[in-house]
């Protein structure tokens, strides 16, 4: 039976991984310091014989016993209301951590996948963005915290591959929503369908101008799983090239949740990416992999979820 290490396994996108990695029959091993994740995302598979938790910081000495085949490095804050937070912890993580866990997997020799992101990209001056694009980022700026670790992330997996010949996998993810999101991580799709549920007005930064492409999470995980098992080890994007603005994605929203709320408007964020759509030409080509689930569907389940949500629950998210 094959073994795999998910960091950042209590996590959003962390615990939707572990499921399907159980389902495909892998002896699964979750780590989380839940920092931002919930052990509420997992706790349905702590009876499972072949999934295990440890509560650890991978930004110190990573060791797990036993054979080792896989790693999907997810831990990190993800969200700017986390980030802006958690600054520093943002940067060991994307830093040490990464580095901890590039080690275990020579130690391991195991195939290693890091989870990077379209905030490489930054304020992006070419759109769609490509995987050959190199991005427009602030270093000093309140989300350089993210978008740097990120890009070190890439850079010392590289190196890695290069040096060392270790096997890695690198996916740039673009936005991704669905079940077990946290209602106050700031991102817009939580934060819009939280205030839905509490009969708030809908808060849109900026003019509500600003573009994101929206990707359901079990088109995402489809693609991570496709990524782990081919043998390229440069960036891919993965993610829904289907481009809408933020203010056109509240009007979706209202509509969906039946309520009568307005769109407020308040200041736009420093450094907020005014466009973001992925190129996912490669992601095609590669993994034959493209998103399946429309906007209105993976909208409807995602509502769903959180309605049903006993209130205790939505207020500790």
């Amino acid at each position: 039976m094959k073994r795999i290490l998910i960091t950042g396994a209590a996590g959003f996108l962390g615990s939707h991984l572990s499921d399907r990695f159980i389902r495909e029959g892998y002896h699964v091993m979750g780590m989380d310091n839940l920092l931002t994740g919930s052990l509420r995302n997992i706790e349905h598979l702590f009876s499972h014989e072949h999934f295990e938790f440890y509560h650890h910081d991978v930004s110190k000495f990573v060791h797990v016993p036993g054979k080792l085949d896989y790693i999907l490095h997810f831990a990190s804050p993800a969200s700017p209301i986390d980030y802006l937070k958690m600054p520093i912890q943002t940067l060991k993580v994307g830093s040490l951590g990464t580095h901890n866990l590039l080690g275990l997997a020579m130690e391991k020799k195991a195939r290693i996948l890091i989870a990077s992101t379209s905030e490489v990209y930054g304020d992006p001056n070419v759109h769609p963005q490509k995987e050959d694009y190199w991005g427009n980022v602030n270093p000093v700026g309140p989300r350089g915290v993210y978008d740097e670790a990120k890009r070190f992330m890439e850079a010392i997996t590289m190196a890695y591959h290069t040096f060392h010949g270790l096997e890695t996998r690198i996916v740039r993810i673009f936005n991704t929503y669905g079940p077990r999101m946290r209602l106050n991580d700031g991102r817009a799709l939580p934060a819009f369908i939280g205030q839905a549920l509490r009969g708030e007005d809908l808060t849109v930064f900026g003019d509500g101008s600003q573009t994101r492409s929206f990707c359901y999470v079990d088109d995402l995980v489809e693609g991570i799983f496709r990524l782990l098992l081919s043998d390229y080890s440069h960036p891919v994007n993965l993610g829904n090239p289907d481009e809408i603005t933020i203010r056109e994605f509240a009007e979706e929203i209202i509509s969906l949740t039946g309520t009568k709320q307005k769109i407020i408007y308040k200041p736009l964020p420093v450094d907020d990416p005014r466009q973001r759509q992925p190129d996912i030409s490669l992601a095609k080509q590669l993994l034959d992999w493209e998103p399946a689930v429309s906007r209105s569907e993976g909208l409807r389940i995602t509502y769903e979820w959180f309605r049903k949500l006993p209130e205790s629950a939505l207020r500790e998210m």
